[in-house]
């Protein structure tokens, strides 16, 4: 029997996490200010989303816009209240100086969240090596993502780069499932599945009506018909 690809969409509140799970989503990825381009939500609302939904939750740990760590002290502090509100994967990335992954920043995360899953966000897209990054981070335990619109400009830019690195999908520091955000359309899909890519995440594309008003059921409902077809 064969996998379905995964559907990942952008959920702000509990409201948006119903209407993603009842549009066929597979997992959400939780956020807060998306005019920082997407920060940790509070624990309160990580709670009422996991009461409210039960597919699979990657929490953003972010404190502030751009791909520097910052405090990170305070973000551990944060993956730790997460954790013991029950969240178990998590979404992260940070950069240093010199467009290289932030160890410091990422190691103290990675031992933060204790063996969760996670995924390596659009960081990489702005990485000055993007092969370097991935094998500067190919042993960290629970990375099993990238998220990844191949180029900082979106999908449209990165889409040499996307098909690229699927097909070499298995090789040391390509392991990880590429999950294609940033820009993406329903028109990239049938050249990003005939690559062997099985991981999508939209944002605003299952806001119809903009990134004041809610997710919409049925425009994720969209997505999984031709995510699935």
């Amino acid at each position: 029997m064969s996998k379905r690809a995964v559907l990942e969409v952008i959920a702000l509140d509990a409201e948006d996490a119903v209407a993603a799970q009842a549009g066929g989503a597979d997992r959400l990825e939780l956020v807060t200010d998306m005019a920082a381009d997407g920060l940790t939500p509070s624990r309160e609302t990580f709670a009422e989303i996991r009461a409210r939904v039960d597919i699979s939750l990657r929490v953003m740990l972010r404190l502030a816009d751009g791909f520097a760590a910052g405090d990170v002290d305070a973000l551990v502090r944060r993956a730790h209240e997460l954790r013991s509100e029950g969240a178990d994967e998590f979404v992260l990335g940070f950069l240093d100086e010199a467009g290289g992954p932030d160890m410091t920043a990422v190691e103290a995360l990675v031992a933060a969240v204790d063996g969760c899953r996670w995924t390596f966000h659009r960081a990489i897209d702005r990485a000055a090596d993007r092969d370097a990054l991935r094998k500067q981070l190919a042993d960290l335990p629970g990375l099993d993502t990238y998220l990844t619109a191949g180029a900082a400009g979106g999908v449209d830019d990165g889409l040499p780069t996307l098909l690229a690195e699927a097909a070499r999908g298995g090789e040391p520091g390509y392991e990880p499932q590429l999950l294609i955000g940033g820009g993406l359309r329903l028109d990239h899909l049938p050249g990003l599945k005939a690559a062997g890519v099985d991981a999508f995440h939209i944002g605003g594309a299952a806001r119809p009506d903009g990134w004041d008003a809610p997710v919409s059921a049925q425009a994720v409902a969209t997505w999984r018909a031709a995510v699935d077809g």
